[in-house]
């Protein structure tokens, strides 16, 4: 039996972007119309993978090769992924997009003090008071996608978002 080939879409920016609420919105929508979606969450995944992370760059590199394959092995048997991850390195997001054919990448853009202010799990705080040392956008560097198929608003309502990556979903790999 030879089974369709799933998608991938990772939905990546600095913390606090908006990613989760975007994917949320996104899978909604998806499930709506009767495409079926895994969501492959950093901070979920971490729990499993490095349940006691330390986020260093070894452990970082570790971390989304695992979650670029995994993705991989998933759209591989027909169901699409939806990665909701920072992955603050272009190359963890090229890896995922070297191995899985069909993929886009969706890049939040966010005024770092706006992510601030929302900081829903606390990561800028903990980074600003020295408990954390390597928060992405903050003591680690996050290198934006230099072409990626859609650049987002973290600003506009995420189902505005959603909506137009499932445009982009459309327009380029014909769901």
């Amino acid at each position: 039996m030879n089974k369709q080939q799933g998608f991938a879409v990772w939905i990546t920016g600095i913390p606090s972007s908006g990613k989760s609420s975007i994917t949320r919105e996104l899978v909604k929508k998806l499930h709506g119309l009767g495409v079926p979606v895994v969501v492959l969450e950093s901070d979920e995944m971490r729990r499993i993978l490095t349940p006691e992370a330390s986020y260093s760059q070894d452990e970082r590199d570790r971390f989304y090769r695992t979650l670029a394959f995994i993705g991989e092995v998933i759209t591989r048997n027909g169901i699409n992924v939806i990665y909701d991850a920072t992955a603050n390195k272009r190359a963890y997001r090229d890896q995922a997009r070297a191995l899985i054919p069909e993929f886009i990448e969706a890049y939040v853009r966010c005024p770092l003090e706006i992510c601030m202010q929302r900081d829903p799990k606390g990561v800028y705080r903990r980074a600003t008071a020295g408990a954390a040392a390597t928060v992405p956008g903050i003591q680690s560097p996050y290198e934006p996608p230099v072409n990626p198929e859609i650049t987002l608003d973290g600003q506009v309502p995420p189902v505005l978002s959603a909506d137009a990556i499932f445009a982009k979903l459309k327009q380029v790999l014909h769901i």
